[in-house]
């Protein structure tokens, strides 16, 4: 870790906001200065002020306290659409690469059909396939129409890396030794691709909350009264938004920050995990 705080400073700028934000969702409970779901009707509106920091909504409810419990929801949802869709991503793009032939093109030709569609609208297609299942507010589809869009994006990527790997003379070393197929991709090509796994799996966590927010503000993610910060731009934030503009500011500032934190951070694990990026 000091390794890398030294060598890529800016990415550790980035993880000290990714590390706030992470505080702010684990110590909302004993820290939030008020019910995140609790209307009170006699703060409607309320500028920002010492009792409300950020202001209150059209519901008398403190922004504040909002957007930190809503850092729950996105750091929940990112984390792992983000983690499964790179795994099933990687899980396929190792397979492809290493059994080649027919089974590769089938599988490459299905993932440039699902890369040919932008990941909003591939979301927004499965959402629509799969209706409605909710748990605790949260659409268990909307978490599966985030995890396919970074399918195909992380078998492509995992499996430029892993073409070069099966290569190698140790890969027909295993082959020669009678290894399973499944034990030569698990144990000897999947922890060489670790790097750029790891890459996705950042970069890929600003795009499932940033996915997150844009589907939560078109009314098809998390629902009222689960805190969200697109859910807090969308509805009556934007009509309010000549007389009460801090409904919008706050809620949008920190969804900008945690994809600009993330970005940041994906940027320097590439730049320190790439050999070719090394001085």
């Amino acid at each position: 870790m000091v390794a890398f705080v030294r060598a890529q400073p800016v990415g550790a700028a980035g993880l000290v906001l990714i590390a706030i934000m992470i505080a702010a969702a684990v110590l909302a409970p004993w820290i939030a200065p008020f019910d995140p779901v609790a209307a009170d009707y006699g703060a409607m509106l309320a500028p920002p002020s010492l009792a409300h920091p950020f202001g209150t909504d059209d519901f008398g409810r403190d922004i504040l306290t909002r957007i930190m419990y809503g850092a729950q929801t996105a750091i929940a949802i990112g984390f792992f659409s983000s983690f499964a869709g790179c795994t099933i991503g990687a899980a396929l793009g190792l397979a492809s690469a290493y059994f080649g032939g027919w089974r590769d093109m089938l599988v490459q030709r299905f993932i440039d059909l699902l890369l040919s569609f932008p990941i909003i609208v591939l979301a927004l297609v499965v959402v629509a396939m799969m209706g409605h299942f909710r748990i605790a507010g949260i659409d268990i589809n909307l978490i599966c129409a985030m995890i396919v869009p970074f399918v195909p994006r992380a078998a492509r990527v995992i499996r430029a890396a892993a073409l070069t790997i099966r290569e190698l003379p140790y890969i027909d070393a295993a082959r020669s030794a009678g290894y399973s197929s499944l034990r030569i991709v698990v144990r000897h090509m999947a922890p060489n691709v670790l790097a750029p796994y790891l890459i996705l799996v950042t970069a890929f966590i600003a795009q499932a909350i940033l996915l997150e927010a844009s589907l939560s503000f078109l009314g098809l993610g998390v629902t009222e009264p689960t805190p969200a910060w697109g859910l807090m731009l969308s509805g009556n934030a934007a009509s309010f938004y000549q007389v009460a503009p801090w409904m919008i500011l706050f809620p949008g500032a920190a969804i900008s920050l945690a994809v600009f934190a993330f970005s940041l951070v994906g940027d320097a694990l590439r730049d320190w995990l790439d050999p070719r990026f090394q001085p």
